[in-house]
């Protein structure tokens, strides 16, 4: 291509470089946005907010995995308190995902204690046995797979790269819940099969 071609002939025989020079002003215009350019299609106050709310809810997971592997005692509860420890480790990198993606659409994370419950989807449940532990940590994560579903949902194809971080997200809550299940279906079974059992009330499949 010749550098002295008029910018009329230029444009008729390449008329692609105008769209990426246009691009290209934008994003010099806009620089400061991040992530977020002209064409982002989703409402971004929004998508923040439910960002947020999925931080407040992964912050709550680890406070409470991270309980539950201190407090679990027993034979039993030897081989489960390494599931609590790696869960409590999977839901901060999903907290740290999250807050990064919070930042690139030119938010910020909201950490703060106070309020994190009620930004939370899942509630902070502590448990008394190690059956009750199990139960409610089962709990929390159907509640989170269930909202990040939704949330999967409503983003559709507004913000593929946020869709796909809850994507990937949620397959990982999806392996908890299923691990989770397995384990109280354990319990309820060797507790059956014994007098002094951790006292669930609940059948095995109710919760699966």
């Amino acid at each position: 291509m010749s550098a002295h071609m008029p910018d009329t002939e230029r444009a008729q025989a390449y008329p692609f470089l105008s769209e990426v020079a246009e691009i290209r002003r934008r994003a010099r215009q806009h620089i400061a946005n991040g992530a977020v350019t002209v064409n982002y299609a989703a409402d971004r106050e929004v998508v923040l907010r439910l960002l947020n709310e999925a931080l407040a809810t992964e912050v709550v997971c680890v406070l409470r995995y991270r309980r539950h592997y201190f407090m679990a005692s027993g034979t039993v509860a030897e081989a489960i308190k390494d599931e609590f420890l790696q869960h409590s480790q999977e839901e901060q990198a999903h907290a740290d995902q999250l807050a990064e993606r919070i930042v690139q659409l030119g938010g910020a994370p909201n950490l703060n204690p106070q309020g994190m419950l009620d930004r939370s989807h899942s509630e902070y449940e502590e448990g008394e046995s190690l059956a009750d532990m199990i139960e409610e940590d089962l709990i929390a994560e159907r509640i989170a797979i269930e909202s990040y579903r939704e949330i999967i949902q409503y983003i559709g194809d507004k913000d593929p790269t946020t869709r796909r971080l809850f994507e990937s997200i949620l397959a990982v809550e999806e392996e908890h819940a299923e691990e989770l299940a397995s384990m109280r279906a354990d319990i309820v079974r060797g507790d059956r099969g014994s007098a002094s059992g951790d006292g669930i009330s609940n059948s095995p499949g109710e919760l699966q």
